[in-house]
């Protein structure tokens, strides 16, 4: 049986089960919009409050969905929510919006939506399908974020340029010059720097995970040596 204890939902969403480095799902915005920082947690928001909304909705129909036209279903509540996250972006955050571009709309394709309305929120209570999303949104977001904050000091010697396109103009104070006099190395701006950087966040995830079992393997056996002398 599934756990589904709210510690293991966090656990599961942020680290174990993180969509971007383990599930390797919605890749494709992740690795064309990750240019900077601010483009990241652009949409890498708009993707979680897609997950939020979305894991709610089906899980509260969840009965009343049939079995055989659940999937569907499930696309057009997303294409639904999507819609209404783009109007939104476009009417509030219209110059983020345009830096973005296709790539608002193309959520309703994002695999890992469709992937854990269909895994966990129409099999799951509601408030244990709304933290789902959350963190599921909240992981796959703090990985946009810091492949795009590292790819924009690679690429333009800033963190957190363009602030303002998304928190207003007095964001623009945000903006920190890492590399002052720094030409910028346009590798990093471009796809083949994204995929570089993602492998190198992917090996580094999965060295810490061998650590850490390492470490449980060394307790463990530490643990069952003391049980054998007493």
């Amino acid at each position: 049986m599934t756990d589904t204890t709210s510690g293991n939902i966090i656990k599961q969403g942020l680290w174990t089960n993180n969509q971007a480095l383990v599930a390797l799902l919605g890749l494709c915005p992740l690795l064309a919009v990750s240019s900077t920082a601010i483009n990241g947690l652009g949409l890498g928001v708009a993707t979680m409050v897609t997950l939020v909304l979305t894991n709610m909705i089906v899980s509260s129909i969840r009965h009343w969905i049939k079995t055989e036209i659940r999937i569907p279903m499930f696309v057009i509540i997303i294409a639904c929510v999507v819609t209404a996250i783009e109007l939104l972006m476009s009417a509030h955050f219209h110059d983020l919006y345009l830096i973005l571009g296709i790539f608002v709309p193309l959520i309703v394709t994002n695999c890992a939506i469709i992937g854990r309305a269909e895994a966990f929120a129409s099999k799951n209570r509601f408030l244990h399908s709304t933290l789902d999303g959350l963190m599921m949104g909240l992981g796959f977001t703090v990985i946009l974020v810091i492949l795009g904050a590292v790819r924009e000091v690679l690429g333009y010697g800033t963190v957190f340029r363009h602030a303002d396109l998304m928190l207003g103009e007095w964001a623009g104070q945000l903006s920190v010059t890492v590399l002052s006099d720094y030409q910028g190395l346009l590798f990093a701006i471009l796809p083949p720097g994204a995929f570089m950087g993602l492998a190198v966040l992917i090996a580094l995830k999965n060295k810490i995970d061998r650590i850490q079992m390492a470490r449980q393997v060394s307790v463990e056996s530490v643990g069952v040596t003391f049980e054998s002398k007493n």
